[in-house]
């Protein structure tokens, strides 16, 4: 079975168009002077990716939590804020062509409130769809997923074994 990624971070970047794409990376760079410019770079196709998962798979994924970074929330902020340009993207340019609405809560309390046998479930919904889409994670993915991350840092799970994860089933 191919694992390359169908959706590249050139794709993504042309969804949003390079002027809006330049602004963003530019505006997160200036803020971020301590991190690599690459890095930034990479914070934004992740927040991408996201826009595009919950677009493509809305079916399967609307209304989950997706637990990304921060500072992934914090672009796609920045990215509704440019309200004409945003509206176009999630309407006109991403798959599902219908606004991407946004709420911000913590991983940590989002834990709470399904319990976390749910929290699994929906993970493991999610992964195998960004695998089928973007290719295996890589180390440069690590940052910006916070289960991804949990799973292969502190469950010892090799990357190559996240990205063969397949959803659960429900019972």
């Amino acid at each position: 079975m191919d694992r390359g990624p169908r959706i590249s971070a050139d794709d993504l970047r042309e969804l949003l168009g390079d002027a809006l794409y330049t602004e963003v990376v530019d505006h997160f760079d200036a803020k971020s002077a301590d991190l690599p410019r690459e890095f930034v770079t990479r914070q934004v196709t992740e927040c991408l990716r996201y826009l595009y998962l919950v677009s493509r798979y809305h079916d399967r994924l609307g209304g989950l939590f997706l637990p990304v970074e921060q500072e992934i929330d914090e672009i796609w902020h920045y990215l509704i804020l440019q309200t004409r340009e945003y509206r176009a993207l999630c309407e006109e340019r991403l798959p599902g062509r219908f606004f991407i609405e946004h709420r911000s809560i913590a991983y940590e309390d989002y834990q709470q409130e399904p319990g976390r046998e749910q929290v699994i479930e929906e993970a493991l919904r999610w992964i195998p769809l960004y695998c089928r889409e973007f290719g295996p994670f890589d180390e440069g993915a690590l940052p910006h997923w916070t289960i991804v991350r949990f799973l292969h840092q502190q469950m010892d799970l090799p990357l190559a074994d996240i990205a063969a994860l397949q959803p659960m089933a429900k019972t």
